[in-house]
């Protein structure tokens, strides 16, 4: 029965990296420019760039939960603002 376990990985795996990759995005295109600023700040702190990443792929994982529980747009002035208070993580459910 490890099937879905190995199923549930790659998934797990491929949001990650997918979340990532959007992340990686917004920073190169400066789009919105919350994502830049979050990553040079908290690259200046100190921080890693696999933990930056990680860290503003948490943010974008909760408004995309968000969005999809309510059935609305995306809210680029949350986001936003969720990022400009990294590295304290927003609340999952609010």
């Amino acid at each position: 029965m490890s099937e879905p376990t190995d199923i549930d990985n790659d998934e797990e795996e491929f949001t990650e990296s997918t979340l990532i990759q959007a992340i990686e995005n917004q920073i190169e295109s400066d789009n919105p420019p919350a994502a830049k600023a979050t990553f040079n700040k908290l690259t200046l702190v100190g921080y890693e760039r696999e933990d930056i990443l990680n860290l503003m792929a948490h943010v974008l994982a909760v408004e995309i939960d968000k969005m999809l529980e309510e059935d609305r747009a995306f809210d680029t002035e949350w986001y936003e603002t969720a990022l400009r208070a990294l590295p304290e993580l927003p609340p999952e459910n609010q």
